[in-house]
């Protein structure tokens, strides 16, 4: 695939100057950097990993800065304007990204955060889109069961929370299986729990698959901590997953099976306010 507007590139540099750097754009020919953007090390013949994008002249330009997302990509942003023509968010580049009336899910309010769309426009310009549904799928047939990804938090449903997987497709997480709080526009570390029959995509912040192993130092920790209070623990599978994270670090689904083989085992009791050493 060639070099496109809003990716990162890795550019040779030709020249430096007293005030700038010259890179090879290749296509885009001779770019000039703000020699303040470079590594102090820099050197001609080293490669410099850039971002490009359109100046106000509709010209490329180069960047070391970090833009919140490249194109093709989703990011939280902060709105900085709002006029005639549309509105105007912080995206980490001096020149904000602008984002039409036309893909405005919700007029737009500055101050305010939203997620946006970084995509091309019919005149080849970056612009910001917060009518995220257009563009990512429900499905993805690239995904596999266990699949670590990377999420970032939509909205809140009835059910849970709506992420987007890989800046591509949309997943679930149960709000009944989560042990921490989580945000709008969070960017979190997950896992493919699970692939329905018609493609949607449920997840965990948990890895799926818990060793013997690391369920038996659950257990251990669960004992230990009975030990400490005269033989009660005051969690039980009824508690928030939020408390039981707090004191265990683990999921609530991961505290049950620990507690359900302890039982099974004959070494707890369940009651109502706790589990007890039998």
């Amino acid at each position: 695939m060639g070099r496109e507007i809003g990716r990162f590139h890795t550019m040779e540099i030709l020249e430096i100057g007293r005030h700038s750097a010259i890179l090879d754009g290749g296509d885009w020919g001779r770019l000039s950097m703000d020699l303040r953007l470079c590594p102090d090390t820099a050197e001609p013949g080293d490669g410099l990993e850039v971002f490009v994008y359109l100046d106000a002249s509709g010209q490329p330009a180069v960047t070391t800065e970090k833009p919140a997302a490249q194109l093709g990509e989703v990011a939280w942003v902060e709105v900085v304007e709002v006029n005639d023509l549309g509105a105007f968010v912080d995206w980490g580049l001096p020149r904000d990204l602008f984002v039409p009336f036309a893909e405005q899910q919700h007029a737009l309010k500055k101050g305010s955060h939203t997620l946006v769309r970084v995509y091309l426009d019919n005149q080849g310009r970056l612009a910001g889109s917060t009518r995220v549904d257009h563009w990512i799928d429900d499905s993805s047939s690239a995904l596999q069961q266990g699949q670590k990804v990377s999420l970032m938090i939509a909205e809140r449903t009835e059910l849970g929370y709506k992420a987007i997987i890989n800046h591509q497709c949309w997943g679930l997480l149960y709000s009944n299986e989560l042990y921490q709080r989580v945000r709008k526009g969070q960017v979190l570390t997950g896992f493919v729990q699970r692939i329905r029959n018609d493609g949607r995509i449920d997840l965990s912040l948990n890895q799926p698959g818990f060793s013997r192993t690391k369920m038996d130092e659950v257990s251990a920790k669960i004992l230990a901590r009975m030990e400490e209070n005269d033989g009660f623990l005051s969690l039980t599978d009824k508690s928030p997953p939020r408390e039981i994270y707090a004191v265990f670090g683990v999921s609530k689904k991961v505290f049950k099976q620990a507690i359900g083989a302890l039982y099974k085992q004959r070494i707890i009791t369940l009651e109502t306010d706790g589990i007890r050493f039998l």
